[in-house]
């Protein structure tokens, strides 16, 4: 049986790949940001319900201990923060099960960074700056726009207030699927990903905001000027329809950071999901005292993709699961 060992990008399009990488490097250097490598393993994974942390068994001082790979380096780099780092980025291997696809790989690269003192208005600015240096074109305006709007623009509704069986009707005829027992926040991130997201960033970049306050994950939450209705202080990016990436306005305090973490196992437990070992140094760091700021995460293989004209994100890996 023939063997494909070829990796899935071209020679040419890796050193275009690295070339991009040495500009995303040059564009922090010149800001002062400090440049770390955070570990791969961590004991704690991502409880967040939407994503499938994978796990390992490994020979450590303790012994034998389950470590997980990180979906993002997220809680090592804060860490970092409550130390006393200022202002960090990383390139940084990430991992999450079952992510296969035109736009996903299990095994994928991150640039995630962080901005003590910085906030959320600030960071869309300097994100949207970066992702204008590495596309190749000028891509158009950056726009902001409201998650409500959205919704009320493309399906006629508002996400917030529209009844859960209006809802699961939607996403189950859109999607094709039986919605009869989904959560809200499962059926709008089926609308949103089906009807919504193929439309935006076409023309420009388009700033998503005010996310429901279910989908907060670790970020802070405001109310929303137009009704009071708390909101997820976070942001995500899209360039012609792909979500590039994802801020927060960082949650710090430690008590509700915990309490989200046992909220999401328990979510975990009743979808049958298996739970996954909570951070309890990330914790601890919180409770140490971590500085308020943004951070935000970025799929810096998608970038490329765009940036090189590529139509998926195995043409700019050297090496994509299937050919791993």
């Amino acid at each position: 049986m023939s063997i494909d060992w070829r990796p899935t990008a071209e020679i040419a399009t890796l050193r275009e790949r690295a070339r991009l990488l040495g500009e995303v490097r040059a564009f922090f250097a010149e800001r002062g940001v400090l440049e770390v490598e955070t570990p791969v393993l961590g004991h704690g994974g991502s409880t967040d319900m939407h994503l499938a942390s994978l796990a390992c068994e490994a020979t450590t001082p303790a012994g034998r201990e389950r470590l997980w790979l990180q979906t993002s380096p997220e809680f090592h780099m804060k860490r970092l923060l409550a130390e006393g780092s200022g202002p960090i980025y990383q390139i940084a291997r990430s991992f999450r099960d079952g992510e296969v696809g035109a736009r996903h790989n299990l095994e994928f690269t991150m640039l995630e960074w962080y901005r003590p003192g910085l906030d959320l208005d600030g960071l869309i600015e300097e994100t949207g700056t970066l992702i204008r240096r590495i596309l190749p074109a000028d891509p158009g305006p950056v726009r902001r726009r409201r998650y409500r709007e959205l919704f009320r623009e493309h399906l006629e509704l508002d996400p917030f207030t529209e009844p859960l069986d209006v809802l699961r009707r939607l996403a189950g005829e859109r999607g094709g699927l039986d919605m009869a027992e989904a959560e809200r926040d499962d059926c709008l991130d089926l609308l949103i990903s089906l009807v919504i997201e193929p439309h935006l960033g076409r023309d420009g970049i388009d700033v998503v905001v005010d996310y429901p306050a279910s989908q907060a994950a670790l970020a802070r939450r405001h109310r929303d000027p137009e009704d009071g209705e708390w909101v997820a202080s976070r942001f995500e990016i899209y360039r012609q329809g792909l979500e590039l990436a994802n801020g927060y306005d960082e949650l710090t305090d430690a008590a509700e950071q915990r309490e989200r973490f046992a909220e999401d196992n328990a979510a975990r437990r009743a979808a049958g999901l298996p739970e996954v070992d909570v951070d309890s140094r990330l914790l601890a760091a919180l409770e140490a005292g971590m500085p308020a700021g943004s951070g935000v995460a970025l799929g810096l293989d998608r970038l490329f993709q765009l940036a090189l004209g590529k139509d998926s994100v195995a043409e700019v890996m050297a090496f994509a699961t299937p050919r791993a």
